[in-house]
């Protein structure tokens, strides 16, 4: 990978940073981490309606919209994360500094605080659709449970660092990619279709909204809020000039790592869907795409695909809440109780399953909304990242704004385009 910063000038005096009086194989380890965290949002229920639903309509069609998603995540990712490593600060904490009035933090604060609330939308009902393919609970004592277990894993990384936590969300994360890919292995794909997937296409409007629906559900804000939050509470609000190449270069590897396996995730829950779904009646949901699966490749491929679901939910919204905790505390430098704030979140969610809402449908909405947060989250990401005031040293090379602006005019376009033709039906 080319490295996008210049060295930075020495520092005099002994580093710091955590972990650097570690032997050379665990401090390699001890760098890892943040980024496969954050990369959870991109293996949340609401990725695998996009995938599972893209691959049963249209087979390997959209192979290259998933690729080209993962490609255009991994450079937001990293910059969210540079921010974080460079300044010892949250993209949250960063805005705040910049913002002129207060009434300005505030405006920004609600429309960050609803699109974690969508988040979690998508993430406590996929959750809930788990619990009740596996045990046959009712969605809403599912989603109750989903939420309870969010909490605890957020009490983990409240009382326990940032370490542990991490470490269980990259366990969740190591059962979701066994779950979603299992099937793949047992039903391959075909290699003439799977290449023909790599050519760019589309096949008609709904093959459009479907691949704009995969990149929807893609970048997700609260993941590049909590990216910055991530490698601020890794490596320290104080970290040494010469440390941070260091850090960055290990950020890139971090990224890397975590964007091969969720993008590896993802082409595989469309191809599990491409090979055994296509034209299948009833796929459209995702207790469709479970029934179907077990009759195509037994009950062992189904309950794994159910428990990858339930993973992907668990630790998507334990990520989404620490994301919101800390778009509040950066943006207003307040915090709440804990209990408080999780039962805030989910009642729109527990709400919905309540009301008997089809949890597919719940799940594809969720994503729109998520859809007007991402400017508000992506522009400023790439701003501040291009400034040297910010950044100092390591502020972005021309090519990499470049990038970052041909990346967020691109989002933002296809995430209106979604809203448009989601309204249009």
């Amino acid at each position: 990978m080319a490295k996008d910063t210049p060295e930075a000038p020495v520092a005099t005096g002994q580093s710091t940073t955590p972990g650097t009086n570690l032997p050379a194989t665990r401090r390699l380890l001890w760098l890892l981490g943040p980024a496969l965290v954050a990369g959870v949002a991109y293996l949340d229920p609401g990725n695998v309606a996009a995938n599972m639903s893209a691959g049963a309509q249209y087979g390997y069609l959209l192979v290259w919209v998933v690729l080209s998603g993962n490609l255009m995540a991994w450079l937001v990712q990293y910059l969210s994360a540079k921010l974080g490593v460079v300044t010892g600060k949250s993209l949250p904490e960063v805005l705040r500094e910049r913002f002129g009035s207060r009434a300005g933090r505030i405006a920004y604060w609600l429309q960050a605080e609803a699109v974690a609330m969508a988040t979690d939308v998508a993430e406590v009902i996929g959750g809930a659709v788990a619990l009740y393919l596996l045990f046959d609970l009712p969605l809403l004592a599912g989603g109750l449970i989903t939420g309870v277990i969010s909490m605890g894993l957020l009490l983990v990384q409240s009382r326990r660092g940032p370490w542990v936590f991490e470490r269980i969300v990259i366990g969740l994360l190591l059962v979701i990619a066994v779950g979603f890919c299992a099937g793949v292995f047992i039903a391959p794909p075909e290699a003439a279709g799977l290449a023909s997937g790599l050519v760019p296409r589309f096949a008609d409007t709904n093959s459009v909204l479907l691949a704009v629906s995969i990149l929807g559900a893609t970048i997700m804000p609260h993941a590049i809020y909590a990216h910055s939050s991530l490698a601020r509470d890794r490596f320290g609000s104080k970290p040494l000039l010469r440390s941070i190449p260091r850090l960055l270069k290990a950020t890139r590897w971090d990224v890397s790592i975590a964007m091969l396996i969720a993008g590896s995730v993802n082409v595989a829950m469309l191809l599990l869907a491409a090979v055994n779904l296509a034209g299948v009646d009833g796929t459209e949901s995702l207790e469709g795409a479970h029934a179907a699966l077990e009759v195509a490749l037994g009950p062992v491929v189904a309950t794994l695909f159910a428990v990858g679901l339930l993973a992907s939910g668990l630790a998507s919204t334990a990520v989404g809440a620490y994301a919101g905790a800390e778009i509040m505390a950066g943006l207003l430098h307040r915090r709440i109780s804990l209990l408080a704030r999780r039962l805030i979140t989910l009642a729109p969610a527990l709400a919905l399953l309540a009301s008997g809402v089809e949890p597919t449908f719940a799940l594809i909405i969720s994503q729109v909304a998520l859809s007007f947060g991402i400017p508000f989250a992506l522009i400023p990401l790439v701003n501040l990242t291009a400034r040297k005031a910010v950044m100092g040293a390591h502020a972005n090379r021309w090519f990499t704004t470049g990038a970052g602006i041909l990346v967020s005019v691109l989002l933002v376009s296809l995430n209106v385009l979604l809203i448009v033709l989601t309204v249009r039906g």
